[in-house]
């Protein structure tokens, strides 16, 4: 009993050290940091007598609370400010990227436009998604700032969002850019456009949308459709001498090229953004997953179906099924 009267009569000497202390300081107490402890906070039968002041942890004041969250929004602000100029980079790449090779076609240069066709496929995609670290938005709450992947997504996705409003404005020859069409359809007609270019820009939307830099099934899935099937194009009609048995049109070569630069391009993808801590990479575990998904992918783009679904259908969604198998 005699500890527990000590206990109290403690505290209460410690909290009129404390009052004392800020006192000293020149420190104001709010009327709100300031009560009384009496017999039914300190709870002993035999206590009573006049209360006695103490004082609880201190609390910021309110123009202090007010100037951390100035301090939030400004950070919160400049960030926002970030990913709206990723944003503007990438869609200015993307367009530059379609010019350059529409210039390069134009002075013959390159001299075949499925060629300038396939560079432009393989390297959008890849070049989007090396871009994707660059977005860092973050959002406020009311007592903390907290990361938002969401949100950036949400920037990431404006650039394939604007290239598909595009690709419907030059298929419905609401606009007209002859270069653009060139160098993007595979015999040069604007309703060339709202097949399988448009169906590469809805990809990129959806992935980008619904698993981003956290999941290798999105990285995965869009390398091989930009990446590998690009090169099973180019190096197919180049080498391309030896048909497939139950396709003719496609060859022995043009498959291998697809399994090995799919296979090659998602494993550099993926520690790419292992590097920024997006995903986990050991080499071992995802050379072995990729090698399948490469398979199952380059299996059913040598498959006969091209006039039933397009390869930019076909080649991501087994990939992103095979993926979601594999990677969980």
């Amino acid at each position: 009993m005699g500890v527990a009267v000590w206990s109290c009569g403690g505290a209460a000497v410690f909290a009129s050290a404390l009052l004392s202390g800020r006192r000293s300081h020149g420190s104001r107490l709010a009327p709100s940091e300031l009560h009384f402890a009496t017999a039914s906070s300190c709870p002993l039968p035999f206590l009573s007598g006049p209360a006695i002041p103490f004082s609880p942890a201190p609390m910021p004041s309110s123009r202090a609370q007010l100037r951390l969250l100035r301090l939030r929004v400004q950070a919160s602000a400049g960030v926002v400010l970030q990913d709206a100029a990723a944003t503007t980079f990438c869609f200015a790449g993307a367009y530059s990227l379609v010019l350059v090779f529409d210039t390069l076609a134009e002075r013959n240069i390159i001299q075949k436009q499925s060629l300038s066709r396939k560079a432009v496929h393989v390297l959008s995609g890849l070049l989007y998604m090396a871009t994707w670290p660059f977005f860092r938005s973050v959002i406020v709450l009311t007592q903390s700032i907290c990361s938002s992947s969401m949100v950036a997504r949400y920037f990431a996705a404006v650039v394939p969002l604007l290239n598909c409003i595009r690709l419907l404005c030059y298929g419905l020859r609401l606009l007209t850019d002859e270069g653009v069409v060139k160098s993007v359809a595979r015999e040069g007609r604007p309703e060339e456009l709202l097949r399988g270019p448009l169906y590469y820009v809805i990809v990129l939307l959806l992935c980008t949308l619904v698993f981003w830099r956290e999941s290798p099934v999105g990285v995965v899935s869009l390398t091989m459709m930009s990446g590998g099937d690009g090169f099973a194009d180019i190096v197919g009609r180049r080498y391309g001498v030896t048909k497939l048995p139950y396709n003719q049109q496609k060859s022995w070569v043009g498959s291998i090229s697809m399994f090995v630069f799919g296979m090659l391009f998602s494993v550099g993808m993926l520690y790419y953004f292992s590097v920024f801590g997006y995903v986990d990479f050991d080499l071992e575990q995802t050379i072995t997953r990729v090698a399948l998904i490469s398979l199952a992918a380059t299996v059913v783009e040598s498959l006969p179906i091209s006039d039933v679904i397009d390869d930019n259908v076909s080649v991501p969604l087994t990939s992103v099924l095979t993926s979601v198998l594999l990677f969980g």
